[in-house]
C-alpha cells in the first residue's frame, strides 16, 4: 500500500448548509477569518483517527488508534466561512506502532483562481489493541513509499519527530547570549518608575469541566479532539489579553496527549500568555485530570498555540509586550520562543512566515 492508497477525504459543505455555516461562525456578522477553528480541530482529529484506523485494521482487525500528538498545524490562509472546507488525510509515514497522518485543508478558489490552501496538519497516531489497563501498542505493516514525493514526505515526518526530540533536550539548556539579553531587557524595564507593561503572571485564564458520556469516543475514554477544542477556545480568550485588536490562529505548535481522560473525570483547563514577538502571541495551555474518587491527578494534555494579532482587514498589528517576573515565566517564554523560531523555519507561507518577514526588530520593540 502506497500513501495515496490511504487517502481519506471529507467536505464540510459550508456554502450549501446554512445551519452548518452558522455553527462554524465565530460571530454572526461579516468578518474576515470568521471561522471557529476549535470546531475544525475536532473534525481534523476524527479524520486522522479514521485514516489511521483503516490502515491499522489491515493487520489487526480489532485495533483502535489513539492520538499521541499533534506535531503541528500551520495556518496558510484565513478560512472563509462562506466556502466549503475540503479535507484530505493521508498517511505520510509508518513507524513500528505509530503513524503520521497529514491533512491538507483547502477551499474552492474564486472564479479563475486556484484552490485556497487553508492549513497543513500533522498528527501522530498509535495503534493499540485491548481496553483499559490491558491495552497495548501493536506493530504495523510497512508503507510502500512509491515515489520521490512520498519519500520526501516520509523524511519530513521523521525530521519533525527528531526536531521535537531536540527541542525537548534543548529545553534544559541555559539561555544563549541573545536570549539572556532579551530577558535582561525585559526585567530591567520593569524597574522603571513609569512601567505599565503586562506582567506574564496576570495573563492567565482557567476553567473547570466534568466529562460526560456525550464526550466519549472509545469505551470510557473522552474524545481527544474535544479536549483540544476546549484548550484552544480557552487559549484564544487568553490571547486577547495581549492582542488589542483580534487574535486569530497562526499555528498549533504542539499538542501532547499524555494521559487518557475517562468518564466522570473533572478537568482543569488553564492557559497563559507566555511570549509575544511582533504580531505573534504564544499561549501555553494544559489540562489536568482528576478522577471522580480524587485518587488520580495528572496532566492529560500540554499545548502551545500561536496567534497573530490582526485588525478587521486581517492586517497584522503588533501585540503588547509581555514581561516575565519569575524563573518559571522566563523558562516558559524561552520555550515558546524556541518553538516559534523552529516552526518558522518550515513556514514558507502563512501567518508565521508573514510575521517572520516583518523582521526580528519587532521583538526588540517590546523591550525599548
Amino acid at each position: 500500500m502506497t500513501p495515496p492508497d490511504t487517502d481519506l477525504a471529507l467536505t464540510l459543505p459550508l456554502s450549501r448548509e446554512a445551519s452548518l455555516r452558522h455553527r462554524y461562525r465565530v460571530v454572526d456578522e461579516p468578518l474576515h477569518g470568521n471561522l471557529r477553528f476549535g470546531l475544525l480541530l475536532e473534525v481534523l482529529d476524527k479524520l486522522a483517527e479514521e485514516a489511521a484506523l483503516a490502515y491499522a485494521r489491515r493487520a489487526h482487525p480489532q485495533a483502535r488508534v489513539v492520538t499521541a500528538a499533534v506535531d503541528n498545524i500551520l495556518v496558510r490562509s484565513p478560512a472563509d466561512v462562506e466556502r466549503d472546507l475540503d479535507l484530505v488525510a493521508r498517511i505520510n509515514h509508518v513507524g513500528r506502532t505509530s503513524m503520521e497522518v497529514g491533512i491538507r485543508v483547502t477551499q474552492p478558489g474564486l472564479p479563475g483562481e486556484p484552490p485556497l490552501h487553508v492549513a497543513s496538519c500533522y498528527f501522530t497516531m498509535v495503534a493499540r489493541v485491548g481496553e483499559g489497563d490491558e491495552a497495548k501498542s501493536v506493530p504495523l505493516p510497512p508503507l510502500d513509499y512509491g515515489d520521490e514525493l512520498a519519500r520526501r514526505r516520509a523524511r519530513r515526518a521523521e525530521e519533525r519527530r527528531e526536531e521535537y526530540r531536540r527541542y525537548v533536550a534543548a529545553s534544559q539548556e541555559p539561555p544563549s547570549r541573545e536570549e539572556f539579553e532579551l530577558l535582561d531587557r525585559l526585567h530591567r524595564e520593569q524597574e522603571q518608575p513609569a512601567f505599565t507593561g503586562l506582567l506574564a503572571g496576570r495573563l492567565v485564564t482557567d476553567a473547570w469541566e466534568r466529562m460526560f458520556p456525550e464526550q466519549e469516543n472509545v469505551p470510557r475514554k473522552i474524545f481527544g479532539g474535544y479536549l483540544m477544542r476546549r484548550a484552544y477556545e480557552l487559549s484564544s480568550i487568553c490571547a486577547e489579553l495581549a492582542a488589542p485588536e483580534r487574535p486569530v490562529l497562526a499555528a498549533v505548535n504542539r499538542v501532547n496527549f499524555l494521559n487518557p481522560v475517562r468518564l466522570g473525570d473533572t478537568l482543569h483547563f488553564s492557559s497563559r500568555v507566555v511570549h509575544t514577538a511582533g504580531s505573534l502571541v504564544s499561549v501555553e495551555a494544559s489540562i489536568e485530570r482528576r478522577s471522580r474518587d480524587r485518587s488520580v491527578r495528572a496532566i492529560s494534555n500540554s499545548c502551545l498555540f500561536t496567534f497573530v494579532n490582526v485588525d478587521r482587514e486581517m492586517r497584522q498589528r503588533d501585540a503588547l509586550p509581555v514581561y516575565p517576573t519569575t524563573f518559571g515565566e522566563d523558562a516558559r517564554l524561552l520555550a515558546a520562543r524556541r518553538q516559534q523560531l523552529a516552526l518558522s523555519r518550515h513556514a514558507g507561507r502563512g501567518w508565521i512566515a508573514g510575521a517572520r518577514e516583518r523582521g526580528p526588530a519587532a521583538e526588540g520593540r517590546a523591550s525599548r
